[in-house]
């Protein structure tokens, strides 16, 4: 989050305690604690609630392209004609030769 060395950190606590002196330094250490804690949970909270919203946003957008594509081909198919009847079987054309044994 913050980009803070290790020196840096270490001038902080020398400047609380001589700040604050030993008594008081445990209580604040503590209370800024609860305070950085407090602020993490409103953040992933306030993250969690964004990305649900993002896939709630996600989800509507592939269910209404899914709608479209639906729409689309039912807009595209067309009722078959009824088939045309067929010629009969026998429509004076000679039958193909079939391999069968000369009657004996």
């Amino acid at each position: 989050m913050f980009d803070v060395s290790l020196i840096e950190l270490a001038v902080i606590a020398l400047v609380a305690l001589l700040v604050l002196g030993p008594e008081k330094l445990p209580r604040a250490a503590r209370t800024v604690g609860l305070y950085v804690r407090k602020a993490k949970q409103s953040w992933y909270s306030v993250r969690a609630d964004i990305e649900r919203e993002l896939a709630a946003d996600e989800l509507r957008r592939s269910l209404k392209q899914t709608e479209d594509s639906v729409r689309e081909t039912a807009a595209l198919a067309q009722p078959l004609p009824p088939p045309k009847s067929l010629p009969p079987a026998d429509s004076g054309t000679p039958a193909a030769p079939r391999d069968e044994p000369p009657p004996a």
